[in-house]
């Protein structure tokens, strides 16, 4: 089994963790990056996976190829989790045109991890028709905090 990886670096993205006892219940933000390690066979070219694979997809994750909905859900993004009291009031936020709202299920550097394994895993085993999936993601706030979520073999 080969493995590889490609970090995707930049996303300014604000969000906030509303349940938090701290500073971490505002609003904040961060140039979110993340690391995601491919584990598979290799294809006729002696890769696990094509670096640039993002840009050349057929496979669609949400309906937008993988680079735009990347950049969809965090390039200048603000991410709420689908159960914050706030919803309703970001939701106006977006509707004036000052903020991009984004939903998911929960917010965190884990929980980010665990959202972008989920679509991509997704994604890459179709896209490579089940030679290669996603082993890993480390989702890093910045410098000094990440995340890694992976599931069992």
């Amino acid at each position: 089994m080969y493995k590889s990886y490609k970090r995707f670096i930049g996303y300014s993205t604000a969000f906030r963790q509303w349940r938090a006892d701290s500073h971490c219940s505002l609003v904040h933000g961060y140039a979110f990056c993340f690391k995601v390690w491919f584990e598979g066979d290799l294809d006729e070219r002696n890769w696990v996976w094509d670096f640039g694979g993002m840009k050349r997809a057929k496979t669609l994750i949400d309906g937008k190829f993988p680079k735009d909905w990347m950049d969809y859900m965090f390039d200048h993004t603000l991410i709420c989790a689908e159960d914050d009291p706030a919803l309703p009031d970001f939701r106006q936020l977006e509707n004036i045109g000052i903020i991009q709202l984004r939903v998911i299920p929960a917010t965190g550097a884990e929980k980010f991890a665990e959202y972008i394994y989920g679509k991509l895993n997704t994604f890459v085993r179709e896209e490579t028709e089940g030679r290669v999936r996603v082993k890993q993601i480390e989702f890093k706030e910045h410098g000094k905090n990440s995340a890694i979520y992976a599931e069992e073999n």
